[in-house]
């Protein structure tokens, strides 16, 4: 009778071992915390089934990844502002070893170089409505960019055709976006490359949703090789039509299934990338050089670099991956070339993406830019315009302007010059010999008579010089400093 019972406890601890196996390691070493955004019922346009699908797919990844899931399905603007604030309360309170991720299914816009995420009431008659009525990708990334976490993951299936007719000026897609530019610690990816569109797909879910769904269960991968196969995954359910696209600044490693452990980036992930990215279009030609050319298509689809797709243009010209990579290489170089323009926001950045690109379908946007930027007022006083344009902008009190520093002169290079507080030159003195003093006889009697009342010449030379100076300064100062108060009355 005991043997039943002790080969049921055998059996009952090793599938506890077995268990605690395959769990994710994560969560006893770092708080993992997700909002899922699904927005699928639209109230003026057509609805995304696939989106409430995604977002319902991913998070159940994420339950099983060790993450804490907040569902977040159909928001209004006021209710995804909402959702935003206090997601991110709930990883301030979490602390700083803190895995937050967003994943985002829907609509999403580009205005005049800004993303947009679109809540289900949104209804523009224009496209000056969308910063009034979306909510911008920025201010989601800068919120929680400004708290202290280990890591920070956007997933955005948010690249969808723009069903809104009022917006057709709106450029596709959408721009690009930076990770290094803001706070270190974020991850960013979209479903397809910047400025391209991303496909519904004919199942449940979209083709990013459903390699994600695939891929990012596979052990032990970290989140730079995960995306990697997710691109080259889509690519091939989309004959080469979407490729996915990201941007990291991670600063430590992250696997969804695996132990993380908080460490910096294995060798393989993160090295290999920042390895990838220095590579020049001569290193690819040696790369690629006697390679299959599907091998080659999927190594350059892998690092998703102007460079790789460059270097295999060059040499597979005849291959039948050819014209679609022309296609993704062209649109990169113009969206790259379109966020300089909108990041240096000058006149000739603007001038010099409309000389390549003037028949693009951002024009329209970059002129608009340009008007906008030639409208503002630039033109500083000639006093203030070797003033840096920090201290120019900053505000004065006319009643205090202070006093420049003096810089000393070196004798040795430049004589030390006095100049008179008066410029007009004083009046020359005669000279006159005084003759030696006559010494009286010793019985003459000497009356010396006192002066006549008045100041000597000298004195009245010295009042009038002195008080034309202090008043002629006093009132030049004066008046520099009205000036002064008159411009930081301005913007500009």
């Amino acid at each position: 009778m005991r043997r039943p019972v002790l080969c049921n406890l055998v059996l009952a601890s090793g599938l506890l071992a077995l268990s605690q196996l395959m769990m994710p390691t994560q969560a006893a070493a770092e708080a993992r915390l997700a909002l899922v955004i699904g927005q699928s019922a639209y109230r003026t346009v057509p609805e995304l089934p696939n989106a409430a699908n995604d977002a319902k797919g991913m998070a159940e990844l994420l339950g099983n990844a060790g993450f804490t899931v907040t569902a977040a399905p159909n928001l209004a603007q006021s209710d995804m502002r909402q959702a935003i604030s206090d997601f991110a309360g709930k990883v301030s309170a979490s602390g700083s070893d803190t895995v937050a991720l967003v994943f985002y299914a829907g609509h999403g816009l580009q205005i005049d170089g800004e993303n947009y995420l679109v809540p289900v009431d949104l209804d523009p008659k224009r496209e000056a409505d969308i910063p009034l009525q979306g909510v911008r990708l920025n201010d989601l990334l800068n919120t929680l960019g400004a708290l202290p976490t280990r890591a920070r993951i956007f997933m955005l299936d948010a690249c969808r055709n723009n069903p809104f007719p009022a917006l057709s000026g709106a450029g596709h897609g959408l721009a690009i976006v930076d990770t290094k530019a803001g706070a270190p610690g974020s991850f960013i990816s979209y479903s397809t490359s910047p400025g391209a569109e991303a496909e519904d797909g004919s199942g449940a879910d979209s083709p990013y949703t459903t390699a994600a769904l695939t891929v990012a269960k596979q052990p032990n991968i970290p989140i730079e090789e995960v995306f990697k196969r997710i691109r080259i995954a889509v690519a091939q359910s989309t004959d080469g039509r979407q490729i996915p696209w990201e941007s990291s600044s991670l600063t430590t490693d992250f696997k969804f299934f695996g132990d993380s452990g908080g460490q910096p980036p294995a060798p393989g992930a993160n090295a290999m990338a920042l390895a990838s990215a220095t590579r020049s279009v001569a290193d690819w030609r040696k790369d690629l050089q006697g390679k299959d050319a599907k091998v080659a298509y999927d190594l350059v689809i892998a690092d998703d670099t102007v460079e790789a797709y460059q270097a295999y243009i060059e040499l597979y010209a005849q291959a039948s991956y050819t014209p679609r990579l022309r296609t993704v290489l062209e649109r990169r170089r113009q969206m790259l070339a379109w966020d300089r323009a909108v990041a240096i926001n000058t006149r000739a950045s603007f001038e010099a993406y409309l000389a390549n690109w003037d028949n693009s379908d951002l024009a329209a946007t970059a002129r608009r830019l340009l008007l906008r930027v030639q409208n503002r007022n630039y033109a500083l006083p000639v006093a203030a315009a070797a003033v840096p344009v920090a201290v120019a902008m900053a505000p004065t009190c006319p009643c205090s302007t202070p006093t420049p520093p003096v810089t000393p002169v070196n004798p040795t290079v430049a004589p030390v010059i006095k100049k008179r507080v008066d410029d007009t030159p004083p009046p020359k003195r005669k000279v006159v010999d005084t003759p030696p003093k006559r010494r009286p006889p010793p019985d003459e009697v000497v009356v010396e008579r006192a002066p006549p009342p008045g100041p000597p010449p000298e004195a009245v030379g010295v009042g009038i010089g002195l008080g034309i100076g202090l008043g002629m300064g006093m009132g030049s100062h004066g008046g520099g400093m009205g000036r002064g108060g008159d411009y930081n009355r301005g913007r500009y």
